[in-house]
């Protein structure tokens, strides 16, 4: 008797399967529309107001930090443009307790979460006092090296943890970033412990140059929490109200015990990388640019609220002089801080000073006495 043919494994129609589940969650179209009214986050008039001003605001310190970068007044900057809902929307879903790990372009998160704004350009000219965080901000510094708060966040959410607070940590990093050795990492040992983190991949298709798809042949970064175990989710990083969404419902889930998330947010960013010599006209389109212009999340917000009767353009311009006025503010206090010496670096940077930095520390007081 012949032996029965054992059913073949397909690891090609597998993947498929496993890549057809991550459909793109959406609740407003580019028209400022609702199609998608399950996952509605409801929130309150108020709620979408004070929304649509944190996004208004930071899109003028956008322009305003890009122009002050050019005038030689701000040092390392990334801008934001593009992003304000993936940035701010994610955040709304925060509480004050949760912790944010954030990469360089995520200062705007930084400073709604309570770092004062002076300090944040501080922080860009790389005076000490710009990571001085008042006593109980939840934050730790912009991280330079790429996907390193990955790491950061899975320990800080194990220390959440282990102290039974109903409070998660959050890290961010580009599509770039999900190519670094720590990303997996991370989500590989908070999703182990089942530790309360909510990982958002930012993919706004360039990581400086480097165009998505080189970066891996998955169709989505957020299948990419398969292999950790852990929920992965897709959204439009361009619609704020699905952004807030998703990052509410794994907040709920992160509290609960039920571990970390995987948010991949689609945006884009309008500016260069950074305002350190690149030139996004040498690697994108200019149809490439006006195709997701007509995504803004400003504008489809702004429609879903006129819409509303919840915005007009007299709010909008109250918001935008009140952040030019706080911009000068900030950036006055800024320029009054005492200036930077060697020894402050020196002083702060061991709690117990080693011998041979103090040999040089009294040199150098010696030298900034004359």
């Amino acid at each position: 008797m012949a032996a029965k043919k054992s059913q073949q494994f397909d690891p090609v129609e597998t993947l498929n399967a496993i890549e057809e589940k991550f459909e793109m969650v959406q609740v407003l179209n580019e028209e400022g529309v609702i199609v998608n009214e399950e996952a509605d986050p409801k929130l309150s008039d108020e709620e979408l107001q004070e929304l649509m001003s944190r996004m208004v605001y930071t899109r003028i310190l956008d322009q305003r930090s890009i122009s002050l970068n050019r005038q030689g007044r701000l040092g390392f900057y990334a801008p934001t443009a593009g992003q304000e809902a993936s940035q701010l929307a994610s955040h709304f879903a925060l509480e004050k307790d949760d912790f944010i790990l954030p990469g360089y372009r995520d200062v705007p998160q930084l400073i709604w979460h309570g770092w004062p704004l002076h300090q944040a350009f501080l922080f860009s000219r790389g005076h000490f006092m710009g990571n001085q965080m008042p006593e109980g901000l939840n934050i730790l510094p912009p991280q330079i090296i790429i996907g390193a708060q990955y790491i950061q966040a899975a320990g800080v959410a194990l220390g959440m943890q282990k102290r039974k607070k109903e409070s998660v940590a959050i890290t961010y990093t580009g599509d770039g970033g999900s190519s670094q050795g720590d990303f997996y990492e991370g989500i590989n040992f908070a999703g182990a412990f089942r530790a309360p983190a909510i990982f958002i991949v930012q993919n706004n298709q360039y990581a400086i140059s480097t165009p998505r798809e080189l970066q891996t042949s998955a169709k989505t970064i957020a299948q990419k929490a398969v292999a950790a175990g852990i929920p992965g989710v897709l959204v439009d990083g361009m619609d704020p109200l699905a952004v807030y969404a998703v990052t509410r419902d794994a907040r709920e889930r992160a509290v609960k015990g039920d571990g970390p998330t995987l948010i991949e947010t689609l945006c884009y960013r309008y500016g260069p990388h950074t305002m350190a010599g690149d030139d996004p006209t040498r690697y994108r389109t200019s149809d490439i640019d006006s195709e997701w212009e007509k995504k803004d999340p400003l504008v489809r917000f702004r429609k879903y609220l006129e819409a509303k009767g919840l915005w007009n353009e007299e709010k909008e311009n109250e918001v935008i002089e009140r952040a030019k006025d706080e911009i000068k503010t900030a950036i006055k206090k800024a320029d009054s801080a005492p200036k930077q010496t060697v020894t402050n670096l020196l002083e702060i940077m061991y709690e117990d000073v080693p011998f041979n930095v103090q040999e040089q520390l009294e040199i150098y007081k010696a030298k900034e006495s004359k």
